[in-house]
């Protein structure tokens, strides 16, 4: 499930967020889950939503079993990256940078968390630096086609 992986709608969110948590899962013991959260869904419906993740490519399916067992075959961070370029796409014109500030400003974050972004933009500024060392040893002719 690459950059082009369909959106999935609010309930198929809940159904991935106990995959993640519970997976791999029967459809009983998902849709438990479901019930403790406030959706008490048919099994009809447990089943429609997790085939519509399987064919979006967000959920693979053991069948080897007596009780099929759900996986998701996506990660949340695959899922939240996706959202939020669509976002950026939809809102910013594609750039990302008023989305980040937007997601980062008035909030109050640990010590972990800001050593986490120091580490995140201290590697994007060593690609920067990289690529553009890598144009300027590069022949003037190649670097104009």
């Amino acid at each position: 499930m690459g950059h082009g992986m369909a959106a999935i709608s609010d309930s198929e969110r809940d159904v991935m967020k106990v995959l993640w948590e519970h997976g791999p899962i029967a459809v009983r013991e998902l849709r438990e889950h479901l019930e403790q959260s406030g959706r008490k869904w048919a099994h009809t419906t447990v089943n429609t939503l997790l085939s519509r993740l399987e064919q979006k490519g967000c959920v693979s399916c053991d069948r080897t079993g007596f009780a099929h067992l759900f996986t998701a075959a996506v990660s949340r961070d695959q899922l939240v990256k996706q959202r939020l370029t669509t976002i950026a796409n939809d809102y910013c014109n594609g750039t990302r940078v008023p989305l980040m500030l937007a997601l980062v400003d008035g909030q109050s974050f640990s010590e972990t968390e800001i050593q986490q972004f120091r580490d995140l933009l201290d590697e994007l500024e060593s690609q920067t630096v990289e690529s553009s060392e890598i144009e300027e040893t590069e022949p003037k002719e190649m670097r104009d086609e």
